[in-house]
């Protein structure tokens, strides 16, 4: 039997490992069937946007009318303030079109695109590392932390806007390869890139899910600038002054990777406006946009839910589940998304007076964050020391995904919003691994592997005595209790 190659296993292992992510995330994704927590938004908006192509107020009662089985008769005719763009509810969309308006219908979108995560992080640890079994391992370790399961398994944004910043990541660091690779061959300048091109398209799909997708974008859009300015440094004539090269060379990297990354991603966002442009008028009438063309009115939309996000509105409120944007990394407040308490104990053999409980928890998997989140320390000291360019593209994501929060910890945000960061956490992960790989001998390497696979059953049995509160399982409360392993849990 002919062996794989190092190449094939390249497409196998991640395969294998997104095919599991998927087993795992689509087993009875279905309960409980009704809307929790923000998919009584994204979902119904979502199917209004099938029913007349924008979303609508829905009527009183909705979410039990939904519940029961019904598909009409759900709205009103008036148009409602949208929090975030249509992007990300137009996959849901995709999911009810396909299965109906029922928790399967609504939430298995956010299923495909989890499972596809754990398939382009896989692909993009093994093109930084060179490594099939870091890949596997980035993969595996997505695939098992409990904060990506659940949020793979609701029909909410941020699942979503982590898929697509991984994509464009991904075409970037290939674009990044693909260059290196012309400049050894002839060093010809060439403005087509096509994987740049990819990148706009996801990172316009991510902003399309939530505004915070811009920051990614900015960032990448410098990162790319420079990773060819330095590339390229090696072309410059010695008979050429210095400032007039760097200038040219400048503008020739910079407009090309303009055009590729932030006009193809705002094409890409307005597409997904084609609805709302399509019945402007009536947004325009209820909200006051103005007189102006279908365009002009969009933007007084845009300032309209900017000053919602932003205003006094938010700054006023307060939520149980809410966290500080410093906490995440540490799982210092996870959210419960949804609770069924002091269910009769004989609902799941409970003795005594003691009562039963569902909970759906979005809580990570400890041994996945908390190894993250050391990891990335010890990642950015390395690059401090030797700067190179992978660690950075990581840790510049991060960055990207995580501090913009801290501006608005003044309102109620939530530690989900962190899911966007954890593929690079776990990236992180990978690269100090690789690091030690390469700095250890034939001893060394046996023995982190053999450290590695125990930390992956760690992770592994993590995941399963979490299952329950990730799931909605019955339990005792004494169960439950043991895995609240702080009071700031609760």
């Amino acid at each position: 039997m002919p062996r794989l190659s190092q190449r094939a296993w390249g497409w196998v292992g991640p395969l294998g490992v997104a095919l599991l992510a998927f087993v795992l995330r689509v087993w009875n994704v279905g309960f409980p069937n009704r809307l929790l927590f923000d998919e009584t938004y994204y979902a119904k908006h979502a199917w209004s946007l099938l029913e007349v192509g924008y979303a609508r107020d829905a009527t009183e009662r909705a979410d039990e009318r939904i519940a029961d089985g019904a598909a009409t008769g759900l709205f009103t005719d008036l148009p409602t303030q949208v929090a975030h763009p249509e992007g990300g509810k137009w996959l849901i969309a995709l999911g009810e079109k396909l299965f109906g308006l029922d928790a399967f219908g609504w939430r298995i979108a956010a299923v495909v695109v989890g499972a596809l995560t754990v398939l382009v992080l896989a692909r993009l640890v093994l093109r930084l590392t060179g490594s099939v079994w870091l890949g596997c391992l980035a993969g595996l370790l997505l695939t098992f932390d409990g904060l990506h399961f659940v949020m793979s398994r609701l029909a909410l944004l941020d699942g979503f806007l982590a898929f697509w910043t991984v994509c464009a990541v991904a075409c970037l660091v290939v674009d990044r390869d693909r260059l290196a690779e012309r400049l050894a061959a002839d060093g010809r300048w060439r403005p087509w890139r096509p994987w740049q091109l990819l990148a706009g398209v996801c990172f316009g799909l991510a902003v399309a899910t939530k505004w915070s997708g811009l920051f990614p974008l900015a960032v990448c859009g410098l990162l790319v600038v420079g990773w060819e300015l330095w590339l390229r440094q090696g072309d410059r004539d010695p008979d050429t002054p210095r400032v007039a090269w760097w200038a040219k060379a400048f503008v020739v990297v910079s407009a090309p990777a303009f055009v590729w990354l932030v006009v193809v991603a705002f094409v890409v966002y307005l597409a997904t406006w084609t609805g709302w442009l399509a019945h402007h008028e009536v947004y325009a009438a209820r909200f006051d946009l103005g007189d102006g063309n279908r365009f002009s009115q969009l933007w007084a939309f845009h300032r309209l839910n900017w000053d919602f996000h932003t205003g006094d509105y938010l700054a006023e409120q307060t939520h149980p589940y809410q966290s500080d944007a410093w906490g995440w990394p540490i799982l210092a407040r996870p959210v419960g998304v949804d609770a069924q308490n002091d269910l009769p104990g004989t609902f799941c053999g409970a003795t005594g007076d003691e009562t039963c409980l569902r909970v759906v928890t979005l809580l990570g998997n400890p041994m996945v964050w908390w190894l993250g989140s050391a990891m990335v320390i010890v990642l950015a000291a390395l690059w401090l020391w030797e700067r190179r360019w992978r660690a950075g593209l990581v840790l510049a994501m991060i960055a990207a995904l995580w501090l913009p929060w801290f501006r608005y910890d003044d309102r109620p945000i939530f530690s989900f919003y962190a899911v966007a960061m954890l593929p690079f956490m776990i990236a992180a992960i990978c690269l100090v691994v690789r690091e030690a790989w390469d700095a250890a001998g034939r001893h060394g390497r046996r023995f982190l592997v053999g450290t590695m696979a125990v930390y992956l059953l760690a992770v592994v049995v993590t995941f399963w005595w979490f299952h329950p509160i990730w799931t909605g399982a019955i339990l005792p409360r004494s169960d439950w209790e043991a895995r609240m392993w702080f009071d700031a849990w609760i």
